[in-house]
């Protein structure tokens, strides 16, 4: 079955941006195609965006990390006179299903986030450089960046209108960032989201929604001279040459994908998917110099970009698949050669981005609203990153001792240094500290089991699945599991689920997906919002949104 939504392009491919290299700086264009949505019935007038045009900048923020590692600053501006971006297509929110809807909104937010955390974790810091109106999402895309300058004109605002205009609110993050990131007081960012029109000059500054205002006639000047500036003051190393990051390899059936190393079965009658990722098919490369030669195709990056794909896949064009269960086959000692020698050279640029990969697709895994489980069965190579999976999941199946007739090396789970601190959740803790928030003593015992492979008992007992059944128990409490979580409502358990994975501390980002699960998610469902007399269904006729003034 074709897919409906595909995640993957490449520059040849673009139609709403383009990206300009000038050695450490990157200029980055927002030039939206009106006539390029992803779907029929709207056009993307003004530079507004819909997920097409949010698939283009991930596309374009994961090639600046793998392809551009030279690059130190990234500016992001419109290619369009007279408005940066004028936000998410109300046309396309208006038609669009609730699904998509909150799917999109989910996507955006990982996208702003792998860009905002650009500067720590690749040493590419990104200026947003307005001109023009940059209202709802386009102003969502500069909050993201490090640095945002705005002209001084009569026609460069920066505005939040939401509230007002679609009685919505802003979807990737832009009511979080306003008040946890750039800390605008509380009265201030209310005046700020309750007005159509947004704030202009100085007092964006006044307000801490902007770090500069410049005058429009010094506009260009000042923001290459602070670009530059940023660039200088870098400690990332000079000159770095990336690798290409080619087509991924995938076939797709009736009920299947097939990639390398990764497969994705789906039985849509039990509303579920296996996704059995493979260790690797040779050795870890000998050094970096071998890792950089090997590019694309060396094991842990096209896994993680085979997985990647596999679960927004899932996540857009399979909605009624509820449970992904994860397994794995394969050689965990191989395995954790590989991660070794990128978790040994983490000064350099190639090894130290494919563990912050590793890092952005676990969490996208532990943001993905379905049921989760882990079967780690014999012949297992949950190690290392793919250890991580066994405690992003809602649970965990073991097998025990030896099933009769399978002559597979005994399930084994062995920890690596990188599960200590190397893939920390949204929450700033690892999986390992989440799952023993209580007993965090735990967490240092197992420190002792570092390359140790723990079988089924010794797993169960550190606490590290959550049931180890033998031949005799296995098929019958898999499949009890498997068809209970299918028969609960999907609406409980993504609840359920998004509350239980969280543990410990709130961040700026757990708190920006829980006001988009709990508040968004809500409000796109409300007729004053999205009924036939909604705000967000008569945006553009004249006609305010008729409301219901009950509070709920």
């Amino acid at each position: 079955m074709p897919q409906a939504i595909d995640f993957q392009t490449d520059p040849s491919k673009y139609r709403h941006w383009r990206v300009e290299y000038d050695g450490p700086i990157a200029n980055l264009y927002m030039d939206v195609d009106e006539d390029g949505g992803l779907f029929d019935g709207y056009q993307l007038k003004l530079n507004s965006y819909d997920l097409g045009v949010d698939i283009e900048l991930s596309d374009v923020v994961q090639r600046m990390r793998f392809e551009h590692p030279e690059v130190k600053v990234v500016i992001m501006r419109s290619g369009k006179d007279k408005v940066f971006c004028a936000g998410a297509n109300i046309r396309m929110l208006g038609g669009a299903s609730h699904a998509h809807k909150v799917n999109f909104c989910k996507f955006t937010n990982e996208t702003r986030n792998t860009y905002e955390a650009a500067e720590a974790d690749s040493g590419q810091k990104y200026i947003a450089a307005v001109q023009g109106a940059c209202a709802g999402g386009g102003y969502e895309l500069a909050l993201a960046c490090n640095y945002i300058m705005l002209t001084n004109d009569s026609a460069s605002s920066v505005a939040l209108p939401e509230v007002p205009l679609l009685a919505v609110l802003p979807g990737t993050g832009g009511l979080t960032r306003v008040t946890d990131k750039r800390k605008v007081r509380r009265d201030l960012a209310d005046i700020f989201c309750s007005v159509e029109e947004g704030v202009k000059g100085q007092r964006a500054v006044d307000w801490r929604l902007v770090d500069e205002v410049v005058p429009n006639s010094k506009f260009a000047d000042t923001v290459a001279q602070r670009a530059q500036e940023f660039a200088a003051a870098s400690s990332k190393a000079d000159g770095l040459t990336g690798i290409t990051l080619g087509p991924i390899t995938r076939s797709f059936g009736e009920d299947s994908i097939t990639y390398t190393l990764v497969e994705v079965e789906i039985d849509r009658k039990g509303g579920r998917a296996t996704v059995t990722l493979k260790g690797p098919d040779g050795d870890a490369p000998a050094d970096t110099a071998a890792l950089q030669a090997e590019g694309d195709q060396t094991y842990l990056l096209r896994l993680a970009r085979e997985l990647d794909d596999a679960i927004l896949h899932l996540r857009l064009n399979e909605r009624e698949v509820g449970t992904v269960v994860f397994q794995t086959q394969g050689d965990a000692e191989k395995l954790l050669a590989h991660e070794a020698l990128l978790l040994n050279n983490r000064d350099h640029w190639l090894a130290n981005e494919i563990l912050m990969y590793w890092k952005r697709l676990l969490k996208r895994v532990d943001m993905t609203s379905r049921s989760l489980v882990a079967v780690v069965e014999h012949g297992s190579c949950f190690a290392g990153p793919l250890a991580e999976l066994l405690w992003a999941v809602d649970r965990s199946y073991m097998m025990l001792e030896e099933f009769e007739g399978d002559n597979r090396p005994l399930a084994a789970i062995t920890l690596s240094e990188g599960n200590f601190g190397t893939y920390p959740m949204g929450n700033d803790l690892t999986r390992l500290q989440t799952r023993f928030l209580g007993t965090p003593e735990s967490v240092e015992a197992l420190r002792d089991h570092i390359g140790e492979p723990l079988e089924a008992d010794q797993a169960e007992e550190l606490g590290l699945v959550t049931y180890a059944f033998d031949d005799i128990d296995w098929e019958d409490e898999v499949r009890i599991f498997l068809e209970e979580r299918a028969s609960f409502s999907p609406d409980a358990m993504t609840g359920m689920e998004a509350n239980l994975r969280f543990a410990g501390p709130e961040t700026m980002e757990t708190r920006i997906f829980g006001r988009l699960t709990a508040w968004q998610n809500w409000i796109f469902q409300r007729p004053n919002a999205v009924g036939s007399d909604g705000a967000l269904q008569r945006y553009g006729t004249g006609q305010r949104g008729e409301y219901n003034m009950e509070r709920v």
